[in-house]
């Protein structure tokens, strides 16, 4: 007797979510789950029912177990969760790659496979891993090897692509295509044409001009993202912005601040187009709402955008030094002193703009004191504008006019 598509169905969506569970996956023998996938729809209930076990010994995993538990195996292996039939040889685990880009790879992996059984599914699947990459913390936040990173971002950002292609209105997916392209556009694009300017200004032209499409980017997937809210929200917010705003809450908050760092970002670095500079005003009024909705977001990471925002202008077009010294104060009090970016970006924008090269030189020998294993989601952070602040120590005969 074969069962109804309904209760394939059910019987399918609990596997999977068993499948998010058991993640990470280290050793993925594709095509045989393709043929268990295949055998499950076409086979009794029974033999259904097997899936799951047959699932379980054929992916390699591992359990995480206290660091002061007794260490029964040998050294660098780790048991599976499931005793191992004869002859199957026990891998060591990766149990701590269960984040969002590590889900987010498994998952890419089983679409094909989940394809088999109807676009349902698999559009269930890739709202679950939206929701693993909205929810999750970054393995890269807390990295030690920013080289590594630039190098594995690219990846797991084509990857979201990916899925989003599929569900193009997931909330998730969007907020982590707007914040993972506008955090790589800066980190490792935008801050190595600043580093090749005095050498190479041909190369810092063709760096600063990809950093620039990545911020577009981000921006079309961060007003994407705030449309899931509020649709035709541009040209709402330019007719009338506290309206446009209003229906957006606290948890819409990291959307409104990826899309104006992603917004103020590409007006930055293009500062001869008219059309997209006239849009700053805009920027600033969903950082006002994101500010209003929740202050201390990403520790105080809303007052570095007002640092660069109050300080970068002249006072006759509306900027403060003063407002700037206040948001930098706000910036550090949220973190407790541990984030380096806010006393990097007043010397670099602030400092250098009133020639005060005193403190120019002590707020960035404070941010190079900074520990930055005391906040480890903060380490990656923390560890390029660390980078930033030697680059720009050293560039001091050039910034200051004596």
């Amino acid at each position: 007797m074969y069962i109804d598509s309904a209760a394939l169905r059910a019987i399918l969506i609990d596997n999977f979510r068993y499948l998010v569970r058991r993640m990470p996956i280290v050793g993925l023998n594709l095509w045989s789950w393709t043929f268990r996938m295949r055998a499950a729809m076409n086979s009794p209930i029974r033999n259904i029912l097997k899936f799951r076990q047959s699932l379980a010994f054929g992916m390699v995993s591992c359990r995480e177990v206290p660091l002061d538990s007794p260490a029964t195996d040998a050294p660098g292996v780790q048991r599976d969760m499931h005793t191992p039939r004869a002859g199957r040889r026990i891998v060591p685990g990766m149990c701590n790659m269960a984040t969002r880009m590590g889900k987010a790879l498994g998952v890419a992996l089983l679409l094909g496979t989940l394809a088999l059984s109807g676009c349902s599914l698999q559009r269930f699947a890739v709202n679950r891993i939206g929701d693993a990459l909205a929810q999750g913390s970054s393995v890269y936040a807390s990295d030690d090897d920013p080289e590594l990173v630039a190098e594995a971002m690219p990846f797991g950002l084509k990857t979201i692509e990916s899925l989003l292609a599929e569900s193009p209105h997931h909330k998730g997916l969007l907020l982590a295509a707007t914040s993972g392209f506008t955090e790589y556009a800066y980190a490792f694009v935008q801050t190595e044409a600043d580093f090749a300017e005095d050498t190479d200004f041909a190369r810092a032209t063709a760096l600063r001009q990809r950093a620039g499409r990545l911020y577009r980017r981000a921006l079309n997937y961060g007003i994407r993202g705030l449309e899931q809210v509020r649709p035709g929200i541009v040209q709402a917010l330019r007719t009338d912005p506290r309206a446009a705003l209003a229906p957006f809450r606290k948890a819409d908050v990291p959307q409104l601040y990826w899309t104006a760092a992603a917004w103020g970002a590409a007006i930055s670095l293009d500062k001869t187009n008219s059309e997209l500079a006239a849009d700053l005003p805009l920027v600033q009024e969903l950082m006002h709402r994101a500010l209003e909705l929740d202050d201390g977001f990403g520790l105080g990471a809303i007052y570095d955008f007002y640092i660069v925002y109050e300080g970068g202008r002249p006072s006759s077009a509306g900027g403060s030094v003063e407002r700037a010294r206040e948001s930098m104060a706000k910036a550090l009090h949220f973190a407790a002193g541990h984030r380096a970016s806010p006393l990097v970006s007043f010397a670099e924008t602030v400092d250098v703009g009133i020639q005060d090269r005193a403190e120019f030189e002590k707020l960035l020998n404070q941010a190079l004191e900074i520990d930055v294993n005391a906040l480890p989601d903060q380490r990656l952070a923390n560890l390029i504008a660390q980078r930033r602040a030697r680059w720009l120590l050293a560039r001091m005969d050039r910034l200051f006019v004596e």
